[in-house]
């Protein structure tokens, strides 16, 4: 595991998925921030969902997802729902 899996909420799987998404190292994930992240990632995987953004604002911020403030929970849900891929 490298360096981004040592950021809360993200593990091997999303790890892999941000670098794919051109995103080596948490000051690059930091600069482009949660949304950008979750946009690239989305890409090329179109069931990126609510919870891996939710994770990756959680990252950013240093905090689980589950600390995330109601307000941010809320603008992001807002975001997911405009950005989504529908998949059926």
């Amino acid at each position: 595991m490298g360096e981004l899996s040592q950021l809360p909420n993200i593990g091997p799987v999303v790890e892999k998925q941000l670098n794919a998404a051109g995103i080596q190292t948490s000051e690059e994930l930091c600069a482009l921030g949660a949304r950008e992240a979750w946009l690239r990632i989305q890409a090329f995987d179109p069931s990126a969902c609510i919870h891996r953004l939710l994770a990756l604002e959680g990252a950013v911020r240093g905090v689980p997802k589950a600390a995330l403030p109601p307000d941010v929970r809320a603008e992001l849900k807002a975001f997911y729902l405009a950005h989504r891929v529908c998949t059926r």
